[in-house]
Order: structure tokens, then sequence, then C-alpha cells
């Protein structure tokens, strides 16, 4: 259930609509939407990631209208979302042949096809730089298109997974092969206990906030022992749906960005020590949230007493959406309840001052 602010009086509503314009409208200077899309890419990912779809120029225009709220935006996106038609579904995305721009492993130095770096903050002095102010947009494109053009091409190779090679030595049991349609939670009631594609589905969709607060709560003792990034991927994955005349042939339909973790952690199998894996995805450049996912996945497959691995309680208290609704309808009216909280509490009160027979 998801609370929406519905009541009050129509002029003072109409005049608080006036009002956020008056905030929006600020300087005459107006935020194009390729400019929101390209120059605040990571908070885009975030707003398309929440709400589950996949389109950058509705999530930039969703940001400008609601001021940069991530949480106003991601409502705005899939209201919208859910008046589409869907025509086709897409067949399993093959994230081994993802178009790689960044490729990292903690849990090994030398891996198969070699690490990427790629475009992160990780390795910046996270100082703020002042000289970028007198630098145009022009001046800083014609700065990076001289860069390019000074490269020279690499070959595209897909490389293999680490988790791949770890299976290959019988230390992380390989995952059966399922050939069960995908659960739906758009369409579908959540019940418990949810099948995986149900629970990869939602902690995809969660809020990038309270996913990574559950994670470091594992980090931190609340869970399992910490786990160690095996292998973290963003790149481009192909999209192809079913040909309409011949289900054995396929259509491309285009490409998406993704970021993609796997975590190790340790485990026991028929009493000898293993590994398991923990996965996450999320769309666009969003590696804390798809770490976080893959720590949280783990946690889900380890029933306990932590709340990271109580499976209702994760999976139904994250969601963007329903947790910033039911927090904003604490400012709707609740007079009667407060009166009749407030009644009982002076009953109480008077009651306590009485003399005692």
């Amino acid at each position: 259930m998801a609370y929406v602010a519905v009541s009050g009086g129509r002029e003072a509503i109409e005049a608080s609509i006036r009002l956020l314009d008056w905030y929006r409208s600020g300087t005459p200077l107006d935020l194009e939407l390729e400019a929101i899309a390209e120059k605040m890419a990571l908070l885009v990912d975030r707003v398309m990631g929440e709400a589950g779809f996949y389109a950058r120029n509705y999530a930039a225009l969703a940001l400008r209208q609601c001021e940069g709220s991530v949480d106003e935006a991601v409502f705005l996106l899939r209201a919208y979302r859910s008046t589409l038609t869907r025509h086709y579904y897409t067949l399993p995305a093959d994230t081994d042949a993802m178009r790689l721009t960044r490729r990292i492993s903690a849990a090994f130095k030398d891996i198969a096809g070699g690490q990427m770096l790629g475009a992160t903050y990780d390795y910046t002095h996270r100082l703020i730089q002042f000289g970028p102010e007198s630098e145009t947009a022009q001046a800083l494109a014609q700065r990076m298109q001289t860069l390019l053009a000074a490269q020279q091409p690499v070959p595209f190779a897909p490389c293999p997974r680490v988790s791949d090679t770890l299976k290959a030595e019988g230390l992380i049991k390989a995952c059966p092969h399922d050939d069960t349609p995908p659960f739906d939670v758009t369409e579908n009631l959540l019940e418990f206990p949810a099948p995986r594609s149900a629970r990869l589905q939602t902690l995809a969709r969660a809020d990038t906030g309270f996913l990574s607060g559950l994670a470091y709560s594992s980090l931190r003792g609340y869970g399992l022992v910490h786990p160690t990034v095996g292998e973290l991927r963003t790149g481009y994955v192909e999209l192809c749906v079913p040909y309409l005349f011949d289900d054995s042939q396929c259509v491309y339909i285009g490409e998406m960005l993704l970021t993609e973790a796997e975590c190790l952690t340790e485990a026991e199998e028929n009493g000898k020590l293993s590994l398991a894996l923990g996965y996450g995805a999320a769309l666009g450049r969003n590696e804390n949230k798809a770490i976080a996912m893959a720590v949280v996945d783990r946690e889900l497959n380890q029933q306990g007493p932590y709340p990271a691995q109580n499976e209702e309680f994760v999976l139904t208290h994250g969601d963007s959406l329903e947790m910033n609704g039911f927090l904003s309808h604490l400012k709707l009216p609740h007079y009667v309840t407060f009166q009749s909280k407030l009644d009982a509490v002076r009953r109480t009160r008077e009651g306590a001052h009485e003399p005692t027979l």
C-alpha cells in the first residue's frame, strides 16, 4: 500500500503548487534535459534503477520537475511506466558478453581478461576542484575530444567471470539450470517465501540508502562474515526479443548500461568448507547499489536472527515509493485519531491524581 497526499483545501493546494513553480524558477537559466542526463548521470542512473524503468531522458525530466528529489522522481517515473503497454519480453541478457567499461576484482590481482579500472571516483582525492568553475562545457568537451582522437581503438573481447574459474575448481556450487519464467513483482503480489527472481527484482528496485544500510549492518557483524567482491563489472548488454515468426531467431532492439557484482563468502557444504556467491545488478553505473544487493542476497540465503537475513523485513521495507509514501502520509491531517489519543492520556493522568481510599 502506498500513501499519497489526497486531501486539503482546493485553493490552498493550488497555491502550494504555484509556490513549487516559484522555487523551481530560481534563475532564468534553464537546465536542458541532455545536460541533466549527461552531467548528473549517476543521479539519473539511481532514479532509473529504483523506478525499474530504463529511460534516461524521462528520468532527467522527472528530476527537473521535482527539484532533484530522488523519491519524487522515482514516483513520477513509476507512475508513467505503469501507463505503458508491454509489447514484448526480452530474452535473458547475456552479461558474459557485456561490452565492458569497467571491471575489477578484489579477490584476485590477476584475472583472465585483466582488470579495467574505468571511470570511478574511488581513486580521486575527493577534494572540491574550484578550477573547473572557469572552464566552459564547450572547452571541456573539446579537450576530451582531443584526448579521444589520440587513443588507439581496442578490439572488444568478452571476459570470463572470476566465479566461473572457482566453479571449475569445484569451490563454488554451480547453480542448476532453471527455465522457470521469472516472477514479475510489478504484476503479481509478492508472497513469502519469495522465489529468488522476485527477491532479486525487489532488491534491484529498492532504495539505495536502505539497501546500503542493510549491507553495512552485515559488515559490522549483524550477519555473515565480511564478504569479498569477487568481481564488479560495468558495461553494455545487448537486448533481444524473439522473432515473431520464428522463436529460434531473435531481433536486436538495443543495449543497456548495467552494473553487476558478485560477492564471495565462506560456506559449508556436506561438512566441508566452500565458497558461496551473492549476486547484485543495477541499472547504469551504480556500484554501491550492486555490491549492497549482492551482500543482502547472500544474507537472505542464510536464515538467521539479523535484519538483513529476514526476507519479509527486507523485501517489504526497502521500496523507495512505499517508504517515502508512508513518511509523507504523516503530514496529512490526523486530527481525529490524535484527539482520541490525547483524551486517553488526559483521562489516565486525571485518574492518577485521584486520592486512594
